[in-house]
Parts: structure tokens; C-alpha cells; sequence
């Protein structure tokens, strides 16, 4: 089973790791990460690199796309190469997944027109534009397309996806080989359950529309 992982600058490095550490433990898993040209794509951070070892061109027709976020996607909507590759592995594949901002990538390869979707809490607003019904939840399962919410989101759909393809019994070992049990520290992991002060404040910290 082929998973691909598109890669690009200004990656948001979680967006593709998260789901990464739990797909590639399905049986069977041939996990490619593939990028318009091959070799690192640094991360949003500035400072990590992940590394695609194929171009778009080496994987054309994978079972599961994976497409994440980050700031990176805001020049890749108008990149008619990366929308054509995506468009082509869609035609072929049994599922078709975005973290984060990647939803605006399959957006943009006219993929979400008429399904419901989800992504990033301050992008929310630009699915429509893509014919896009905005669903703010952290994961939404449409027919063979699964869009997350914002980076930690991708975890959750990818575990998702693991049942769907493996069982509720593999899924849930791989959940615990990873120990993914989180307990955080605040309830604001998500914007309607977050004071006003402080969801502007994370606006400040990404930056208006970077993600």
C-alpha cells in the first residue's frame, strides 16, 4: 500500500510527522514523501529540513495522498504542477487526506467542491471560496476525502484511517506504540474554547494568515 506525503518549503513539520509515526506502522505501508524536486524542504520553522525522497513525477498513483500544511501552501494553490499531481493521485487513490492548511491545496484541485471540510481555526473562512462547506471539527470524513483541523488534528485523522484500513485492532496498538494519550496543560485547543485575549495573541504568534 503506497502512502504519499507531499512535501514543500514552509512545511509545517507536524502536519506530515504525526500522521507519518501512525500510517507508516499499517502492514504493508510503502510511505513516500514526494515533492516537485526531490531532496530537503525546510520547514516553517526555518530551522528542520524533511527530506522527499521522490519527485511527483516517482509516485503518480498512490492508495493514500497525505497533504499537510503550514505557510508553505499559499504559493502551492496556484502551482498547477502540485495541483495536477494531486488531481491525478485523487483519480487513483482510496483516500485522499489534508492536515491543516493542505485542505486549501485540495481546495485549489477543485477537490473539495460540494464536500464538507475542515482545516487550520484561522482558515476556516477560505473553504467556501473553494466550493467547500467549512465544518469546524477536528477531523471530517466526506465520501474517500479526510480533511483535519490544525496540526495535531492529523494524528487523530490518521488513526482514523488506520481503522479504516486495518481494523479497530491495529489501530488502536499503533496508538499506543506511539502513547498517544495526551493530557494538556489548557483547555484552549481550540478556538471557541479559548478566551478572546488569548486566541488573539495566537494570531500574533502565527501571523495573520500564515497559516
Amino acid at each position: 500500500m503506497r502512502i504519499a506525503f507531499l512535501l514543500f518549503d514552509g512545511v509545517t513539520a507536524l502536519d506530515a510527522v504525526g500522521p507519518y509515526e501512525v500510517l507508516s506502522r499499517l502492514p504493508g505501508a510503502d510511505v513516500r514523501f514526494v515533492a516537485a524536486t526531490a531532496g530537503p524542504q525546510l520547514a516553517d520553522s526555518g530551522r528542520l529540513a524533511l527530506v522527499a525522497g521522490d519527485t511527483l513525477d516517482d509516485v503518480p498513483a498512490p492508495e493514500i495522498v497525505v497533504i499537510p500544511g503550514g505557510p508553505g501552501t499559499r504559493s502551492l494553490v496556484s502551482d498547477e504542477r502540485v495541483l495536477e499531481w494531486v488531481r491525478a493521485a485523487d483519480r487513483s487513490s482510496r483516500w485522499t487526506t489534508s492536515v491543516c492548511t493542505g485542505a486549501l491545496i485540495l481546495g485549489a484541485a477543485g477537490l473539495l467542491d460540494g464536500r464538507r471540510a475542515t482545516t487550520h481555526w484561522a482558515s476556516l473562512d477560505r473553504l467556501p471560496a473553494y466550493g467547500a462547506d467549512p465544518v469546524r471539527e477536528r477531523v471530517v470524513t466526506d465520501g474517500k476525502v479526510i480533511t483535519a483541523a490544525g496540526v495535531s488534528a492529523g494524528i487523530d485523522m490518521a488513526l482514523r484511517l488506520a481503522r479504516q484500513e486495518a481494523g479497530d485492532e491495529i489501530a488502536e496498538a499503533i496508538q499506543l506504540v506511539i502513547e498517544y494519550d495526551p493530557e494538556p496543560p489548557f483547555a484552549s485547543g481550540s478556538e471557541p474554547a479559548t478566551p478572546p485575549g488569548i486566541v488573539a495573541l495566537a494570531r500574533e504568534l502565527t501571523g495573520a494568515d500564515s497559516k
